[in-house]
């Protein structure tokens, strides 16, 4: 066991006891909504900078999260409600009467209030890209929904519709509706409305008005222009994530009214388990109780916070270890990238160092000039101290004394720290960094960084970097890019657009090309830096022919950085560098190309890269993921792959994948995902993603993805059909995308503990099939799912187990004795691939089949599961269970369609008729041949 593995553990027991001591206090302190004493706290509801000032929005919220705590109190059963909300109103809102954040920002919001950037259509929704009981990433509700009173008509109110987005956040439950397949055949062979429960009443509508069921269904399609309205008096209490619109509905689905055959999401995605089931199973259900009496829990209280000025402070590690591998170039050079074009105008910059002492090379400075950036150039460190050790509460102690100078507190302000060594007395800072009320920003060099250094992140809501020692990683600028002032103002935000570095050999080149596309371009700037003495020679070409040479850059000898600022707005198109390497040794060559929105109206596309957990354990998987998109569309069919920079090794590459099957939940949202495994040792890992799209006609999905709060079209009163105003559809125009685009972004770092020495055994399973489909034809049954791999989602799976059965229950409980088919001649193909297979299904289709409970049940449904085996036999999880009508009867509907009565009829008709005609004609040709025999008869006896 290494020095490092050893001291870990006792480090971590020193913070875990910290922690426990100040646990009253982390609550309210960066960790996100908690749950305390049935009542939710730090729940963060964020407006956008580009919505107009609104005093009615503010009022808006309030009505409805208390509105909704009510509801959700009852709905779980006297178990949970809203206690402490905080509103994150935006700067450019002009009253005054708010309180200053500390670590509240856009980005961490689980709420967020902004328009579509120039789309119509108001559907609340919430991102989902995990799987079932998994935690969403946030609400988002339309200014104009908050706002406006008549769309409550169709999504009910807004406290309602609010409790039902709120499951899916903060339960991972899913909609129980399905717009693309709204009825289904049951396991009776009947045709029903999808819906849960089953309970909910109404009418088939058609372009007339109200019309038979069998007018709206032919050949087991739904006709166009029909629709079920539902009537607006219901009995049913269920479901809220069904139609919390109604206003019988107080509560979820659970066992008893779940309706396991209706196609959506619920059943596909929690493998038919009902919303109640899920919740019950959540953290929050196994750590609170209900509520004694029957009063009602207090209403909500509510905090109006507004960020003040813009304050940073760089923290930076001057102690020896920074002269190892090139650290404190690294450092000079994204450090210097930071203030010259990063960080944005206005913000007030500081700067401290640390050794085993903390000292202030910069006190505030706000930027307001290229000048003041220069200026704080010029205070950065340019050499190491002689001291090993290092004090990190010593630095930002000195850092908070820069923040404070300015307010009196740190309240709002951002610490970037960037640290190599370890400090064993890291906690003692610990109730300082809490109460500061700053936000730390955390990148950690080499692998003998502070090993509890992410804490003081985690806690205070920062992100974590990790900068290994290779000499061609390019991953201290790529962090210092990602760090933004978290407004979510994206039209302010620098986009990075390339990052690349490479050892490239003497008299050598790095030659490569960069899309410049036409939603980016203002203040785009070429970064190059390099190892040696001085600069490499460049070359860089625009769009036009035009070439920029080194003598255009601003080159830095002591930092060693050569910068090229593009004037106005850039060309868009192909931007093609090369790189000659002039020296006699090899040396690492990098470039970085940022810029910023074009136009103010149009949204940049953007890459969010983040991972599931950023701690875990071997052999549990990493899940990376990359939201790609452009405003809140989802662009589709882009190539993203995911760079690994573990501490020791090379770098893992892995393409991510927006296909619906292993970790990519849902198909064709724009997050794209993978699974990464490949561990080389215990340690720090960095991440970064790469997205290229060719240049096409835009691909953004045409709609908006997540689960969206049902907008119901109309009821039924009295007999008489109300229908709301059409809901409006988040549309958006095609448009050419000349030149396509890149981006690039990091993801932060994680770690990982318990990866064994040497070879590692076979412990990844084939990754659970998710998007397993049925479908009948004729006699026989169709399958189709997307293959698993040998490990998770790569490589080949060596068989599949595919099992059936007429009762749901038996396939779901019991799958070892459910009816096995034969897949002998079906090997399974490479992960990602698109398998079908068609069988006959031998289960008989007369006699009832008999259920775990005793009673019987005459079904006319199949249900199929299966799952993936590797060489070694470990087995993947269950999938998701699919159903198929089993017997229908030929030439006919469940429910028989007038059309077919009519031509049954018809046909009935003509061959009654035909046969009449028949006998008409054979009776005529008998008589005939008759009497022709009577004359040939009578003139034989003649003769």
């Amino acid at each position: 066991m290494t020095q490092r593995s050893i001291a870990g553990p006792i480090c971590n027991l020193k913070f875990v006891t910290l922690l426990v001591a100040l646990g009253s206090e982390l609550p309210f302190l960066g960790a996100g909504v908690q749950l305390q004493d049935n009542g939710y706290n730090g729940l963060l509801i964020a407006i956008n900078p580009q919505v107009p000032e609104n005093q009615n929005l503010i009022s808006n919220i309030k009505e409805m999260i208390t509105e909704a705590s009510f509801y959700l109190f009852n709905a779980t059963k006297r178990r949970v409600f809203f206690r402490n909300i905080k509103i994150l109103i935006p700067a450019t809102w002009k009253a005054n009467n708010y309180s200053k954040i500390k670590q509240e920002s856009y980005e961490k919001a689980n709420v967020i209030v902004t328009d579509w950037y120039g789309a119509h259509g108001d559907d609340p929704y919430t991102l989902q890209y995990r799987g079932c009981g998994k935690e969403g990433k946030y609400i988002h509700f339309t200014p104009n929904f908050l706002l406006n009173d008549n769309l409550t008509a169709g999504y009910g109110s807004r406290g309602r519709v609010f409790v039902h987005e709120w499951a899916h956040l903060r339960w991972g439950v899913f909609d129980e509706y399905n717009n693309d397949k709204p009825f289904y055949i049951n396991g009776q062979n009947q045709i029903k409305v999808t819906r849960c429960s089953s309970d909910i009443t109404g009418i088939f509508v058609c372009e007339k008005g109200p019309c038979p069921q069998e007018n709206c269904i032919i050949s087991k399609l739904f006709k166009e222009g029909c629709t079920f309205i539902y009537n607006s008096t219901q009995n049913a209490t269920a479901s809220i994530m069904f139609m919390q619109s109604l206003s019988s509905v107080v509560e979820f689905c659970n066992a008893s009214t779940h309706n396991q055959e209706a196609p959506n999401l619920q059943n596909q995605m929690c493998s038919l388990r009902s919303a109640w089931d899920v919740i019950t199973d959540s953290a929050d259900f196994h750590h609170s109780f209900p509520m004694n009496g029957t009063e009602l829990p207090p209403p909500p209280t509510f905090s109006l916070v507004q960020a003040g000025d813009k304050v940073v402070c760089l923290v930076l590690d001057v102690s020896s270890k920074m002269a190892e591998a090139d650290r404190l170039l690294q450092l000079q050079q994204a450090a210097e990238f930071y203030l010259m074009q990063i960080v944005e105008i206005h913000t007030f910059v500081g700067i401290a160092s640390f050794d085993s002492k903390g000292e202030i090379r910069a006190q505030l400075h706000q930027i307001n000039s290229n000048d003041d950036r220069k200026l704080l150039v010029s205070y950065l460190p340019t050499t190491v101290s002689a001291k090993t050790d290092i004090s990190i509460c010593s630095g930002l102690k000195k850092g908070f004394e820069v923040v404070e100078k300015l307010n009196g507190k740190a309240y709002g302000s951002v610490m970037i720290l960037v640290t190599s060594g370890d400090d064993k007395l890291l906690g003692n800072c610990l109730p300082t960094v809490l109460s500061s009320g700053s936000t730390i920003h955390s990148i950690a060099l080499g692998s003998s960084a502070a090993p509890n250094l992410e804490e003081l992140s985690r806690l205070t809501g920062g992100l974590k970097f990790f900068v290994p020692d290779i000499s061609n990683s390019n991953s201290m600028i790529d962090a210092f890019s990602r760090i933004s002032s978290g407004t979510g103002d994206i039209f302010q935000q620098h986009i990075q657009l390339e990052s690349t570095g490479e050892n490239v050999k003497p008299h050598h080149q790095l030659k490569n090309t960069v899309t410049v596309d036409n939603t980016v371009g203002n203040d785009t700037m070429f970064l190059v830096t390099w190892q040696a003495s001085g600069p490499p020679e460049i070359i860089l070409f625009d769009p036009d022919g035009r070439k920029y040479y080194t003598n255009n850059f601003i080159t830095n000898l002591t930092f060693r950085t050569a910068s090229l600022w593009i004037p106005g707005t850039a060309k868009p198109g192909h931007w093609t560098y090369t790189l000659n390497n002039t020296h006699n040794s090899l040396q690492a060559l990098k470039v970085t190309v940022t810029s910023r929105a074009s136009n103010s109206a149009v949204p940049p596309a953007t890459v969010e890269a983040f991972v599931e957990r950023d701690s875990l354990h071997f052999p549990h998987p990493v899940m990376i993921y990359a939201n790609v998109k452009q405003g809140f569309y989802p662009i589709l069919n882009a190539t993203v792959t995911a760079t690994v920079e573990p501490e020791t090794g090379d770098p893992v590459t892995l393409r991510l994948l927006d296909d619906g099957a292993g970790a990519d939940v849902i198909k064709n949202d724009g997050i794209y995902s993978r699974y990464f495994f490949s561990f080389a040792a215990n340690g720090r890992y960095s991440l970064k993603v790469h997205v290229n799209h060719s240049p096409s006609i835009s691909t953004l999905a045409h709609s908006i993805p997540g689960s969206h709060a049902m907008y119901v079209p109309g009821y039924t009163a009295n007999g008489n059909i109300q229908m709301n105003a059409p809901r409006k559809s988040v549309g958006r125009n095609e448009e050419e995308r000349k030149w396509g685009f890149s981006r690039v972004s990091s993801g932060g770092s994680f770690s990982v503990l318990g990866v064994p020495a040497g070879p590692h055994p076979d412990v990844f399973p084939p990754c659970k099939i998710i998007d397993l489909e049925a479908v009948r034809v004729e006699e026989e049954l169709t399958l189709s799912w997307t293959a698993p791999g040998e490990d998770f989602d790569q490589g080949q799976a060596t068989t599949y187990e595919i099992r059936m059965s007429k009762s749901l229950q038996n396939i779901q409980d019991d799958f070892n004795n459910a009816i096995l088919v034969n897949t002998s001649k079906r090997n399974p193909q490479q992960a990602g691939i698109r398998e079908i297979f068609t069988f006959s299904p031998q289960i008989s289709t007369n006699g009832p089949e008999h259920q775990p409970n005793g009673e019987t049940h005459e079904s006319h449904r199949i249900y199929v599961a299966i799952r993936a085996m590797d060489r070694n036999s470990l087995k993947s999880a269950l999938s998701n269970i699919a159903q198929a009508s089993l017997f229908i009867p030929p030439n006919s509907d469940p429910v028989p369609a007038r059309d077919d009565l009519i031509l049954k009829g018809v046909l009935t008709a003509m061959g009654l008729i035909g046969i009449i005609c028949l006998i008409i004609v054979v009776t005529h040709h008998t008589l005939n041949r008759k009497k022709r025999a009577d004359k040939k008869d009578n003139g034989t006896k003649l003769l």
